[in-house]
């Protein structure tokens, strides 16, 4: 068991360099600038600031969940991935709407004002899931 431990942490270290080359080596359009991984549990969250070929920047978030099913003595591996494009002209109101939803969730408290626009200005939401496989 000790040594399967040390198998799965090796498979998913490799894999996460692995998945940062093929970002590099596919998206030859799209330079990377930067990029920094967070680990979160069987989650891997990936900031990526990429440059595209008129020179704009944007972020790109990956969420890579790690999907573990079969028996327990031949587990299957997979990945889950959910990406985030963030370009420039959206940078503030993110980063507020962020801000203002982590100061609610550590607070639990909804400033007055957020609750009466929130309700005001109802939006429909939009299923935007896209999955792609690595």
């Amino acid at each position: 068991m000790h040594i399967s431990k040390k198998k799965n942490k090796f498979a998913l270290d490799f894999n996460v360099e692995l998945r940062k080359l093929k970002r590099m080596m596919t998206n030859a359009d799209k330079e990377l600038v930067f990029s920094e991984s967070v680990k979160a549990g069987k989650r891997i969250y990936y900031f990526d600031v990429k440059q595209s070929r008129n020179g704009d920047k944007y972020v790109a978030i990956t969420e890579s969940k790690k999907i573990v099913s079969g028996p327990e003595d031949n587990p299957q591996i997979s990945y889950e991935k959910h990406k985030v494009f963030l370009y420039k002209e959206d940078f503030e109101k993110f980063t507020n709407a962020l801000n203002k939803a982590i100061d609610v969730a550590t607070t639990g408290v909804v400033p007055a004002e957020e609750t009466e626009t929130a309700e005001a200005e109802t939006v429909e939401p939009v299923d935007s899931n896209i999955d792609i496989q690595f």
